[in-house]
């Protein structure tokens, strides 16, 4: 037997890291405060240490960031070392799921950072606007999440861990939940999810920037080197700004400068800033056999293919063959402001694999457009923050869209596969466990409809992953595979139905009658004023981002 010292170490260092006891005062300020979050009781306890002689909600929820800051900076680092000095205490399968946890703190306590800056930068500017808005509750909402994959993460590894575990990893989730909720009422932006009304925002001045008003930020023209690569800037407007082209072949052909798209990104810049435009990754048609990661620092890259089918990354990694969910994607992403036009994601792992991602996205204001993503069980993780996906194919048989993102499909095609045998397909599966978070799956002006090989299979519109999950689909057409009921419990359990909101709306096709739908507390079929709520203008405020990127989108409904 195993020395199992260093591992009671290690959870003593995590109990003492997430002790919030602490002995305070009652205040009328806190409790008001307090009651926009779920746990009103630890945000009391976090709230008695404030010392301000004339405190108010905003600093309430600058005060449980930086709280959150020094938890996540401790956890993180101590992950870190556990991995380092005791691998050997566990399995294969924990030390993987171990580390993605280590991973997801180190961005937790980036975005935390990022968060507390923008909320003093507020406080200088004595005012506050959507953009900053926004941006602070994705950030937030962010950190929920990274903390819950992690638990997910060691629980799906069987990992006897998440059990000892349980009350400091709880404790931080619950200090993620109470900053979340107390930051998103002090900035009056706290939706009213139990009606799924989140309120319009008003129109005035976009804050995207024009870069073609602007005669200091003229587009270049490197992308004219080639007929394909001149037509995407054609294609684009020439209203991008480009500040530097690679070229990838597989083939190593000659005035191409790498053989794989992996080496492509490391060699991008880092930490560039919009304002010095995209970095350009120019992939030739061909069949890329890697597995690739946008790392966090590589912002502003558009990775442009030949097309579906044409330029197309391959992975085959699985849950079966012992990765994590989040480990298995094909490509993953980080980098905030990623943009990828023609080019086609797949995982061959096969739907015996079980969970195999083609495509997972943790990047803010990321947009996909002529894209393909192409799997079985979870091919399309949208895992967290703002996402876009446009003109897009989507291909898979269980919850093959998931994650917990503000993710919005607009005008894509989404495919329903032949599973394992007495599987059902879910096309949906959102995970959002916060009633303070932003995040949901909008599927808008969409195709569902079954791929050539489908069978016979019951196919479902959705399930709840989460007790807060929160779906849509609006002015689609919904073709009929789709199940009378519409949505599905999740494993049989009745547990979240009256806490989702799975809404319809002006959906039309063999599909589409909801006559017979499910019966569930957190099911409707929305009127207008509802469904503008999961817009691209009401939902991610794309209007204030995707200007940039020149691709096509639809702010409101049809």
């Amino acid at each position: 037997m195993q020395n199992s010292t260093p591992f009671f170490l290690f959870l003593l260092l995590f109990l003492l890291i997430f002790s919030t006891a602490q002995p305070g005062i009652s205040d009328p300020s806190p409790s008001t405060a307090c009651k926009s979050t779920l746990y009103p009781k630890l945000c009391h306890t976090i709230l008695s240490s404030f010392r301000r002689s004339l405190p108010d909600s905003a600093a309430y929820g600058e005060f449980s960031v930086n709280q959150c800051i020094n938890h996540a900076t401790t956890l993180s680092a101590t992950i870190t070392r556990f991995l380092r000095r005791h691998p050997m205490l566990v399995s294969a399968r924990e030390v993987s799921a171990l580390d993605d946890c280590a991973h997801l703190a180190e961005l937790t306590v980036d975005y935390l950072r990022l968060a507390a800056a923008e909320l003093r930068a507020t406080d200088n500017r004595r005012s506050t606007t959507d953009v900053m808005v926004g941006r602070v509750e994705a950030l937030l909402s962010a950190v929920v999440t990274n903390q819950q994959t992690c638990h997910d993460g060691l629980a799906d590894a069987g990992s006897k861990i998440v059990d000892a575990l349980h009350v400091p990893l709880s404790n931080a989730s619950q200090l993620y939940s109470v900053s979340l909720g107390l930051v998103s009422h002090s900035l009056g932006r706290r939706r009213k999810v139990a009606a799924g009304e989140m309120g319009h925002r008003p129109r005035g001045m976009l804050e995207a920037f024009d870069w073609t008003r602007n005669p200091s930020f003229v587009a270049t023209k490197v992308l004219e080197s080639s007929e394909r690569e001149g037509r995407m800037v054609e294609e684009l407007g020439m209203g991008v700004k480009v500040r530097g082209m690679v070229r990838v072949s597989r083939d190593g052909e000659l005035g191409f400068n790498f053989t794989s798209i992996g080496e492509a990104i490391a060699h991008a810049p880092n930490k560039t800033k919009i304002k010095d435009g995209y970095f350009v990754i120019y992939a030739k048609e061909g069949y890329y056999e890697e597995n690739v990661v946008v790392g966090k620092h590589k912002r502003n890259i558009m990775l442009i293919g030949d097309g579906i089918n044409r330029t197309i990354i391959v992975g085959n990694r699985s849950v079966a063959d012992g990765w994590t969910t989040y480990k298995s994607a094909t490509f993953a992403v980080h980098g905030e402001r990623f943009l990828a036009i023609d080019v086609t994601f797949r995982n061959t792992a096969g739907p015996a694999k079980h969970q195999a991602v083609a495509l997972r996205n943790n990047a803010d204001l990321s947009a996909f457009y002529r894209c393909s993503f192409e799997g079985y069980q979870d091919t399309l993780y949208t895992h967290s923050l703002r996402q876009f996906y446009r003109d897009c194919d989507v291909y898979g048989t269980v919850d093959f869209v998931f994650g917990n993102a503000a993710a919005i499909l607009q005008n894509c095609n989404l495919y329903a596969r032949r599973p394992l045998p007495n599987q059902k397909n879910v096309f949906t599966a959102q995970g959002r466990t916060d009633p303070n978070q932003n995040t949901g799956i909008s599927i808008h002006n969409c195709t569902v409809q079954a791929a050539e090989e489908l069978n016979s299979t019951s196919n479902f519109l959705g399930r709840p992953w989460k007790v807060y999950s929160r779906s849509v689909f609006m002015q689609s057409y919904i073709g009929d595979l789709i199940d009378p009921a519409g949505w599905l419990e999740w494993d049989g359990t009745t547990g979240g139905l009256d806490t989702v909101y799975y809404g319809e709306f002006e959906n039309y096709g063999g599909g589409a009658n909801t006559s017979m739908r499910v019966q569930w507390p957190g099911y409707s079929v929305m009127n207008a004023s509802q469904a503008l709520n999961f817009t691209v203008y009401n939902f991610t405020m794309g209007d204030t981002w995707l200007n940039y990127t020149n691709i096509p989108f639809s702010q409101g409904l049809l």
